[in-house]
């Protein structure tokens, strides 16, 4: 059985579904904080962002999203205490990655800025940076979570030998990988991420589980999976979006799915997953549907 809520080591207890803030820029601040309220009365309580959303390129915006975010909670105080704050780091615009012990420090000192939090309670690195040696990546991690900086950390989009190698070198709590996972993209499924999740005790934070959208609206996916989505979607009443994303649910590693729609009806529908109950023959349609060829 699944667990309906997961479980973040001293982190305690988080909501299947999480609101992701890739594209929580540009609001006005009434907006932005009704957005953080209506996914905490949803359930959502982990909170998903990172430095570098809102980054524009040339015109800046480096920060924007946790900037944005620490106006949310000044403005209600209240919200802090009911989520379990999420960030990244490690990204730096035209190098492009930077996991040195020095770099993550000042990186995360000026996200608790951006934020105006004490601490972060799980602190990611973004993206692998392979010329920093794995026991320095642990000791800038170990550190922050000594310092009071950070409470737990995990990793994102980094490949499974590289988990295999930094895990042992951190001892302070490891409790993520947030890999890119979908019925659209099962690379995690398929090389063994997942299981080494289940191994390490790591909880898979997928991000972009409806590809991009893509799920939802059909553009760039393949009929077959589209057509799958819809005749299970049919089946329990629903709509695709809800299967995709009770796929994602489905897997025993536990995931939560990083949505990361701007608009409160989405987060509401969303919420659709979480009573859909995919048979196995339904998951194994939509592997075959989304691979495109028929399982031995």
């Amino acid at each position: 059985m699944i667990p309906s809520q997961r479980i973040l080591g001293p982190l305690g207890e988080v909501g299947p579904l999480a609101f992701g803030h890739w594209r929580f820029i540009g609001h006005d601040l009434a907006t932005a904080r009704r957005l953080v309220e209506a996914a905490l009365e949803l359930g959502m309580n982990l909170i998903d962002t990172a430095d570098i959303y809102g980054y524009r390129g040339d015109d800046g915006g480096f920060g924007d999203g946790e900037t944005l975010l620490g106006e949310v909670l000044r403005d209600a105080p209240g919200l802090r205490d009911r989520m379990v704050l999420a960030t990244k780091g490690g990204i730096v615009p035209g190098v492009p990655y930077d996991s040195s012990q020095e770099y993550l420090t000042r990186a995360c000192e000026a996200s608790l800025r951006r934020l105006g939090t004490e601490v972060i309670d799980l602190y990611q690195i973004h993206r692998p940076d392979p010329f920093t040696h794995p026991a320095e990546v642990a000791e800038a991690l170990n550190r922050l979570v000594e310092s009071g900086k950070v409470r737990a950390v995990g990793v994102s989009n980094y490949p499974d030998p590289m988990i295999e190698v930094l895990h042992p070198l951190v001892r302070v709590p490891f409790v993520t990988t947030q890999p890119e996972y979908s019925v659209g993209r099962l690379d995690p499924l398929r090389t063994g991420g997942l299981d080494q999740a289940m191994r390490l005790g790591l909880t898979p934070l997928a991000w972009s589980p409806l590809a991009g959208g893509r799920l939802a609206t059909g553009q760039g996916i393949r009929s077959e999976l589209i057509q799958a989505l819809d005749r299970i979607a049919a089946g329990h009443g629903c709509d695709r979006s809800a299967v995709a994303l009770a796929f994602v649910l489905a897997h025993p590693s536990a995931p939560v799915a990083i949505v990361g729609t701007q608009r409160v009806e989405r987060l509401q529908e969303a919420t659709r997953a979480l009573t859909v109950d995919l048979s196995r023959s339904d998951l194994y349609d939509l592997i075959e549907a989304s691979e495109g060829v028929p399982l031995p």
